[in-house]
């Protein structure tokens, strides 16, 4: 599991890019930012979920702080900690 802790700031907002129906569940930092491959298919708000509840886990807070602030239904998603 990636240590984010350094990124748990009160109103940040942390930009990813989402890989659905992986074969298991990351969070990757590269040079484009960061990427996260879940295991469930983007349906009915599960990959979404799915990476919530990950990041939420990285970060060391808990899934109601992250806020899903743009890209419900697309690829590349903001969150903002609250």
């Amino acid at each position: 599991m990636t240590d984010l802790t350094h990124l748990a700031v009160p109103g940040a907002e942390i930009a990813l890019r989402v890989t659905p129906k992986a074969s298991r569940n990351a969070l990757v930092p590269g040079e484009g930012g960061l990427r996260a491959y879940v295991t469930v298919a983007p349906e009915d708000g599960k990959a979404n979920a799915e990476v919530t509840k990950l990041l939420a886990k990285a970060l060391g807070v808990a899934k109601s702080r992250l806020t899903l602030l743009r890209g419900h239904t697309a690829r590349d998603k903001l969150f903002r900690l609250d």
